[in-house]
């Protein structure tokens, strides 16, 4: 096992396949402290040099020990692909009291197994990114985050051509669609925080935020 440099109080990532890769370059990017942990030498050589990481197979709770992995904070599992490897982790994660566990599934069981061993966050990237995509799909939408399923949403799109030239005061949009908008952005402009006064303009991308069936019911207003 080589390890290059251990981060305790950090956040530990374990596997860099597509998602746990993302995550660890994101939170490096975003100045965390992080460890990586990944067994596959390849993928080792890959990401040397561009944040903190050991070559070890986080299923040996030896190797776990030998890195001071109960040291960290949080932890990350990106391992997916192999069920027996992502519970056995995770479980190797809960018996070292970590805090707070974010343990990638795979499918609805996979999460439920998860769930059961002591995952405290269960997240779906396949899932989550299919449903952006559908909610996508269809032109004006050009971003959707569902912040609870079935609930709260914020979604980023081109006005509806019956609010374009109006001020949110004259609009109401809240009484008439139960929507909020949140932010306009303009073209070559920085971003604005809505007011009673932001007037809609056809060129603009409104951020709006709300329950995610009205939504989607006013991002299809003509």
């Amino acid at each position: 096992m080589t390890e290059e440099k251990t981060l305790a109080s950090g956040t530990l990532v374990i596997g860099l396949g597509r998602f746990g890769s993302a995550v660890a370059l994101t939170l490096e990017k975003m100045g965390y402290e992080i460890l990586a942990v990944e067994k596959d030498a390849r993928r080792v050589r890959q990401f040397t040099g561009r944040f903190p990481l050991v070559e070890a197979d986080a299923s040996s709770m030896e190797a776990l020990d030998q890195i001071g992995a109960k040291e960290f904070r949080s932890a990350v599992v990106g391992i997916g692909t192999s069920l027996e490897a992502s519970v056995l982790i995770t479980a190797n994660l809960v018996d070292l009291g970590i805090p707070n566990i974010w343990a990638k599934a795979i499918s609805r069981e996979h999460g439920r197994i998860l769930r059961r061993i002591g995952a405290h966050h269960v997240v779906y990237p396949e899932f989550d990114a299919g449903q952006r995509t559908a909610h996508l799909v269809g032109g004006r939408m050009k971003d959707y985050i569902e912040m609870e399923k079935n609930g709260f949403a914020i979604m980023k799109l081109h006005p509806p051509k019956e609010v374009q030239g109006f001020s949110l005061a004259e609009l109401d949009l809240r009484g008439r669609y139960g929507v909020n908008v949140l932010g306009v952005l303009r073209p070559g402009e920085p971003f604005e925080y809505a007011t009673s006064r932001t007037r809609i303009e056809a060129e603009d991308l409104i951020i709006v935020s709300g329950d995610s069936d009205l939504l989607e019911h006013f991002a299809h207003r003509p």
